[in-house]
């Protein structure tokens, strides 16, 4: 079989196993002037290369949509003291932008008054952590609203649901305790919720402009749930965004 022959014939089979990049590759290559100078090693990198961009930027796409951050233009590079704003403790950003928080489970606190760049910062970190873990972001009283619904609609569903959320490397919620929960089962939802991932070392980002002392009279003056929330919280970073007059 000539040479011609065996590679339309591996480009067929490429395409057929839908490799489609790897297919091209090869088929451009062997037209190319440099094809028989190719070393085995230079040629496989070659025609691997470009499926596994591909592929890897495919993967990275749906999780950011999955995530609910598909189409965000939030980037960890701007997270920096500015003219607008300092983030405290000083280098904090840094620390967390190598997503080391995540691989060990700790949770992050982000506080600051509105517009300050908490959600930007939250999102920011999480399109980055989409590169190698699933994450969600949600804003946390539509969040519980949902979950609420569910567990009353349809328990199992709601379990599954919640085993769902416990499966994610990263939870992140936004505008968290915005408006007093006034609903004693969305207390027991965000308790279960935090609860269990901190027991299974998952990392969660809340994002507040409420100081957490003041946590327990937006959780029905309910102390106990608002200290354990609280601790769960805050466990491990708490991020503070001040603007600059």
């Amino acid at each position: 079989m000539k040479k011609l022959d065996r590679i339309n014939e591996l480009v067929d089979e490429l395409n057929e196993l839908k490799l489609g990049c790897m297919a091209a590759s090869l088929d451009s290559l062997y037209h190319s002037k440099s094809f028989d100078e190719l070393d085995a090693v230079s040629l496989l990198e070659q025609v691997i290369g470009p499926e596994y961009q591909n592929k890897t930027s495919q993967r990275f796409q749906n999780r950011l949509k999955r995530a609910h951050l598909a189409g965000g233009p939030q980037s960890l590079d701007k997270c920096k003291d500015s003219t607008e704003r300092v983030y405290l403790p000083s280098d904090i950003n840094a620390t967390l932008s190598s997503l080391d928080f995540i691989r060990e489970g700790l949770n992050v606190c982000i506080l600051g008054p509105s517009d300050s760049g908490k959600s930007y910062l939250a999102k920011a970190l999480g399109i980055q952590a989409c590169l190698n873990y699933r994450a969600m972001y949600h804003h946390c009283e539509e969040f519980l609203e949902t979950m609420v619904a569910l567990k009353q609609a349809d328990y199992s569903k709601y379990q599954k649901k919640v085993r769902f959320y416990l499966k994610l490397d990263l939870l992140i919620l936004d505008d968290f305790l915005l408006h007093t929960i006034t609903d004693e089962r969305e207390i027991k939802v965000l308790f279960e919720v935090m609860e269990k991932r901190s027991e299974l070392s998952r990392c969660t980002i809340v994002c507040s402009q409420r100081e957490p002392n003041s946590w327990a009279s937006m959780i029905l003056n309910d102390e106990v749930s608002a200290n354990a929330i609280l601790k769960r919280a805050t466990k491990h970073y708490t991020v503070v965004i001040q603007p600059r007059n």
